[in-house]
């Protein structure tokens, strides 16, 4: 294959990233809002217009203000008067419904304004996956990399929903490569902008708090390549970005959004919410620095972290092949990685590895540790993307909180670039590989082409397509409530009078189809009428419990014995059982 200008990487890089604005942008157009919508769209509102972080405090704030910025030129009705506001300790999903839904506001029009920042940065971070593929490894490895993301089902997926994942994402590579370039050159102005970054991903997501670890073991391990004498150098450096980050970046920003949260009540809401942390010295500290005027601000971030941590250790409630557990299986995201990642992925990752394994010139047994070592030196920003996907992987299968693969998505950016790096790398000793690497493309584009726009809800083919997939596993992965729209149309393109609805969601039911809708209420056995049942409920409600969870099971086993009468967009199922 012959050398990529930069004008011509540029120029396709930015016609990839158009295609992708495009498939996101109209994808998402008839999804109603998803479950974790309902709670951070009235959350990022709140923040900018009343300064008051007592909403969703278990997510830092960044991404929910940027998507709540288009809300502040609306005429939008507040409800800050209404319970869920005044009384309510983090009501957050009772707020999101009276706000969106309850208070005269036009949610269609709150959801889709809400959701166009969220695009933006669905760009920002194709063309910053670009740019750090671009200046570590090369045009090639660049455009390989950005073709793969921009065609990937898991971030059209997520892209355009209001929620942290493509936000952590973000902020993971725009920290990743700050940070190598800082460890390049560690003169000021590289150990400041490292500082900023980290600071910046500190702010979209809590589990990017593995940064710690991961950039203080690349840091130690980059020094200790250079000469034992440049450790204590590298870990002074390194501390001042981090405590840049922190003072002059997550600090401040903290400090703007409880200006209006009264002490006395972000006392009450942390005492509350901490009532059940197992950690006592962490719980304690949390709520005694909670009212300390300066302190609180960062506190607050300390609750969020304590939150998110219990909320990791303690699970959802699950259904997975067939079963339900509240504490989760190891196996979890390995398995549903396999399912919903394109299969021709899988091949490319397969094949890169193969060619990786047979570019090995000695057996690996020979001067093992010095070939590592030489390894590590020459290929120091692969082996930091390695350290990066073994620590969030670990993590995330050591958790219990099983409910998306959209959790592991941060690593998805540099597996993409490791595999593209593997496979131009072997195209430059294997004539004509590009052909058979060109073909998987194909495939890998026209899977992800053919579920639009349901690719929330993709599937390989193993997995039986965005059709067959909710029989392994449903939540965020499957059924997020993006179809309670699509019900009402099919409502009324049917004139179905009255149907009875299960709905798992961040849509309001009776906001959409009014008094046709009455509840269904899954625990009271065989129904007569119309049915519409979200899959994930009829999943859970299907599955076989697993020793020990004691919550209803197997209520909805009743319905083997009928076959759907229509299919509202993938995740609702109508029933009509006279």
């Amino acid at each position: 294959m012959k050398n990529i200008s930069n004008r011509f990487a540029n120029i396709t890089a930015a016609i990839l990233l158009a295609l992708m604005f495009c498939m996101a942008f109209f994808s998402q157009l008839g999804d109603s809002a998803t479950m974790d919508e309902l709670a951070h769209i009235p959350a990022g509102y709140s923040y900018l217009s009343q300064k008051d972080f007592r909403i969703n405090p278990e997510h830092p704030p960044l991404i929910k203000d940027i998507s709540a910025v288009p809300l502040m030129f609306l005429d939008l009705n507040f409800p800050i008067d209404h319970s869920s506001w005044t009384n309510e300790v983090n009501g957050q999903w009772w707020l999101g419904n009276e706000f969106i839904y309850q208070s005269g506001n036009n949610a269609d029009e709150i959801i889709f304004w809400a959701r166009m920042p969220m695009i933006l940065l669905l760009m920002l971070l194709g063309w910053l996956i670009f740019k750090f593929a671009k200046d570590f490894f090369g045009n090639k490895v660049a455009l390989l990399t950005l073709t793969i993301f921009s065609f990937s089902p898991a971030f059209l997926a997520n892209g355009s929903l209001v929620t942290t994942d493509i936000g952590a994402t973000l902020g993971l590579v725009l920290a990743t490569y700050f940070w190598l370039k800082f460890l390049k050159s560690p003169v000021k102005k590289s150990i400041i902008l490292a500082g900023v970054a980290f600071g910046i991903a500190m702010l979209c997501k809590f589990s990017l708090i593995l940064l710690i670890p991961f950039f203080a073991i690349i840091t130690i391990i980059y020094a200790w390549m250079k000469g034992k004498k440049y450790i204590l150098k590298y870990i002074g450096t390194a501390l001042l970005a981090g405590i840049i980050g922190i003072i002059f970046i997550v600090w401040p920003i903290y400090q703007l959004h409880v200006i209006n949260y009264p002490p006395e009540r972000q006392l009450s809401d942390t005492s509350e919410i901490l009532a059940s942390f197992p950690v006592k010295i962490l719980k304690d500290l949390c709520i005694r620095m909670s009212d300390i005027p300066g302190i609180r601000a960062i506190d607050h971030y300390f609750l969020g972290l304590l939150m998110a941590t219990q909320r990791t250790a303690t699970g959802n409630t699950v259904y997975f092949l067939g079963t339900i557990s509240k504490t989760g299986w190891w196996f979890y995201f390995p398995v549903v990685y396999f399912l919903k990642i394109p299969l021709a992925f899988h091949i490319l990752t397969l094949l890169s590895l193969l060619l990786a394994a047979l570019a090995v010139s000695k057996p690996f047994w020979v001067n093992t540790s010095q070939r590592i070592k030489s390894w590590i030196r020459n290929h120091f920003p692969e082996f930091s993307m390695l350290v990066f996907i073994a620590i969030y992987w670990i993590t995330s299968i050591s958790g219990n909180l099983n409910i998306g693969i959209r959790h592991v998505l941060p690593t998805f950016p540099f597996i993409y670039i490791l595999v593209s790096i593997g496979i131009v790398s072997a195209s430059k000793r294997i004539k004509k590989l590009y052909i058979f690497v060109f073909a998987l493309l194909a495939w890998y584009i026209a899977s992800s082409l053919c579920c639009f726009p349901y690719y929330l809800s993709y599937f390989n083919e193993i997995g039986g397509g965005y059709k067959e997939g909710y029989k392994y596993v449903v939540d965020s992965n499957y059924d997020w409530g993006q179809d309670l729209k699509r019900l009402k149309t099919w409502v009324e393109e049917n004139n179905i009078e009255k149907i009875k609805v299960d709905y798992f969601g961040g849509g309001d039911v009776k906001y959409y189809l009014g008094d046709r809708y009455e509840r269904l209420d899954s625990q009271s056995g065989p129904q007569k009428g119309w049915l519409a049942i979200s899959i994930g409920q009829l999943q859970s409600g299907k599955g076989n419990p697993v020793p020990g969870f004691n919550d209803p099971a197997r209520y909805y086993e009743w319905l083997n014995e009928y076959q759907p009468e229509a299919r509202v967009g993938t995740s609702i199922f109508i029933y009509h059982i006279e």
